[in-house]
């Protein structure tokens, strides 16, 4: 396929022009807001054409998908954008600022008939994919409890927009616990029915959230802790699973890298549990590619991009209001 880049990210410049490429794709455009950066960023990275109009790198019919990696508030119009020139659409997460707006874009790729995917990552490493084929094997019995620490420190280079813009969609909870919602939901099989949450904002920027925790009831019973934020240098990241018969110890696998390791503690003992190392990134571009061929589905397709925006949300109306809230997903239909 031929890509058009909607806009010229860090994502995009360290992990999704090699995916594309190592896929035997070709990247033929960037857009950018900004002209002088599009036309630095293809410079960088060898691409044909840039600019500033999208609706001009649209207009290429040589060109077949469209990946968007801009800023989270200008997602749904590039997306609707690219759908109706008939383009598919790989969008990072959040898909954007509201579930409403969300659920549209994957409705009109629908009406369409185009592929709509959300890059949800994690979904794609070996690690979850091993740790999911564990729970469903019923290595550790009954699932009773996950929990997933996702507390990092985020590096300058990142930094920006993320911690004091909320109109950009700034803030940890879209960022990373939309992340941790997709975990959840591909791990268990399962929506949360309701969250509490509590976050806060403890200096690294201002107008957002920079850190947040909170507990989700999931419909079979078990309870899912979450904890994000951008101003822990040194606490690591993970998830445990604790069954009635076992438990799975995942440490350091919240990456975008295939690191970490996993341990599988029964009444047998402890059992290192090994996973493919295959790159993240290039495993969603393998899988849209199919998707877009007829062959099964994406990663994680546009649905799953709602409900994760869905579950995100609700904790942080869960954390600013101090309730309860109820976590009420569309459905496929």
């Amino acid at each position: 396929m031929r890509w058009i880049l909607a806009g010229a990210s860090t994502i995009a410049a360290q992990h999704m022009i090699g995916a594309f490429r190592g896929n035997g794709d070709t990247v033929a455009h960037v857009v950018s807001t900004t002209p002088a950066r599009a036309a630095e960023f293809a410079a960088e990275h060898g691409i044909p054409k840039h600019g500033s109009d999208l609706a001009a790198a649209l207009a290429d019919p040589e060109t077949d998908a469209v990946y968007i990696s801009s800023t989270n508030e200008k997602h749904r119009a590039q997306a609707l954008a690219a759908i109706a020139a008939g383009k598919h659409v790989l969008c990072e997460k959040p898909l954007a600022m509201t579930v409403a707006e969300a659920a549209e874009m994957v409705r009109a790729a629908q009406a369409a008939g185009v592929t709509f995917a959300t890059n949800h990552h994690l979904r794609c490493s070996g690690s979850h994919r091993a740790v999911r084929a564990l729970i469903a094997e019923g290595r550790i019995g009954r699932v009773l409890s996950l929990r997933i620490f996702h507390a990092v420190h985020l590096p300058p280079h990142l930094q920006g927009w993320r911690i004091d813009n909320p109109d950009a969609g700034g803030g940890v909870i879209p960022d990373i616990t939309v992340h941790n919602a997709d975990v959840a939901r591909f791990l268990l099989g399962e929506d949360p029915a309701s969250v509490v949450a509590q976050m806060t904002a403890s200096g690294m920027g201002q107008g957002v959230e920079d850190s947040a925790m909170s507990v989700w009831t999931m419909p079979s019973g078990a309870m899912v802790f979450a904890h994000e934020s951008f101003t822990h240098p040194f606490a690591g990241s993970g998830l445990e699973v604790h069954g009635t018969e076992g438990s799975i110890f995942a440490r350091g696998v919240m990456t975008q890298l295939p690191l970490g390791e996993i341990e599988l503690v029964t009444a047998k003992g402890r059992e290192a549990v090994p996973f493919p190392d295959h790159n993240l990134y290039a495993q969603g571009v393998r899988d849209f590619s199919e998707a877009v061929a007829g062959r099964g589905r994406p990663a994680a397709d546009g649905w799953d991009g709602v409900a994760s925006l869905t579950v995100a949300l609700a904790v942080r109306e869960a954390a600013r209001t101090g309730e309860r809230q109820a976590v009420r997903i569309e459905g496929r239909a």
